[in-house]
């Protein structure tokens, strides 16, 4: 078969199935110039792949039934959902990894751990497309629940000293930035405002010190070692900084259909939209619960 029958007979489209070819997943030889697949090897790669997949299924639903393991993206109110969770369902646990979203769903992608925290934008402006997860996550089906959405602010030191009107203005003027790692929600926003207003990176100040959380960058501000940094709303009000909101996004959790329906994640779903956790996060302020726990995409 050529590249587009194998394509239509695997139900892939054709940049998936050069992407496996890349990664080396999936058996192809290149003659003339172009890349040849013999079937019965395609056969064989599909049967493999189901019993890997039926045993990988088998192992986590034995790993989930009182436990999951979470990594990706950080949120102030993503900490509370977990303390919440934690102190209200005895018998069920959570293990985290704050890695931020990019590298969560590689993460998960790799099976890894069971669900992926995530906020990337896409290139219209829309989160946590498939567009943005498919290539990360490849032919795994998976489901996409909203958490909450969140206000996302520039955070400057208490009372703005510097007179700051927003994020261009702190660009232009070449403030020192406290930065998000790589792989991040948050790093994405800022390099696409960097890109937007023409300004490289190395002209800013700062631009290369990142840090790992929302509180990591309002601590960063607080105590004088920069001027101004991204960071949810939630932090500014928690560290007493001022704040300049820039944009309202949306906050998912992405995870395999399968773990979807075990008793640990219907769990987390029912302390989500518990009473005790929605005015937790209304006391901490910048947060819409109006989509919590809603589905917003599920693969076929």
């Amino acid at each position: 078969m050529n590249t587009k029958e194998v394509a239509r007979y695997l139900g892939l489209n054709e940049k998936r199935v050069y992407g496996l070819i890349r990664e080396g997943r999936l058996p192809a030889t290149r003659v003339t110039g172009k890349w040849l697949f013999p079937r019965r090897l395609i056969d064989e790669w599909l049967e493999e792949r189901a019993r890997t997949s039926l045993k990988e299924t088998k192992d986590r639903a034995r790993r989930v039934t009182g436990g999951l393991l979470a990594a990706g993206s950080d949120d102030p109110a993503l900490h509370l959902l977990l303390m919440t969770f934690q102190a209200a369902r005895r018998g069920f646990y959570i293990f985290t990894a704050t890695v931020g979203s990019g590298e969560g769903l590689r993460i998960l992608g790799g099976g890894f751990t069971d669900l992926a925290f995530c906020h990337l934008p896409d290139t219209d402006g829309r989160y946590n497309t498939p567009a943005v997860l498919d290539p990360h996550l490849g032919a795994t089906p998976y489901v996409v629940v909203r958490l909450f959405r969140r206000e996302v602010s520039l955070l400057a030191a208490p009372g703005n000293p510097l007179g700051i009107g927003g994020l261009e203005d702190a660009l232009a003027r070449r403030v020192r930035l406290v930065n998000r790692q790589r792989g991040s929600g948050t790093r994405l926003y800022i390099d696409r405002c960097l890109e937007a207003a023409g300004i490289p990176p190395r002209e800013i100040g700062g631009y290369e010190r990142e840090v790992f959380t929302h509180l990591d960058v309002g601590l960063e501000i607080l105590k004088g070692r920069a001027d101004v940094g991204v960071a949810t709303t939630a932090v500014a009000r928690l560290l007493g900084l001022s704040c300049l909101p820039l944009t309202r996004e949306p906050f998912d959790m992405v995870l395999p259909q399968a773990v979807y329906f075990t008793p640990a994640l219907q769990a987390l779903l029912e302390t989500l939209r518990s009473p005790s956790f929605r005015e937790g996060a209304a006391s901490l302020g910048g947060y819409d619960l109006t989509e919590a726990g809603t589905i917003c995409h599920a693969t076929a």
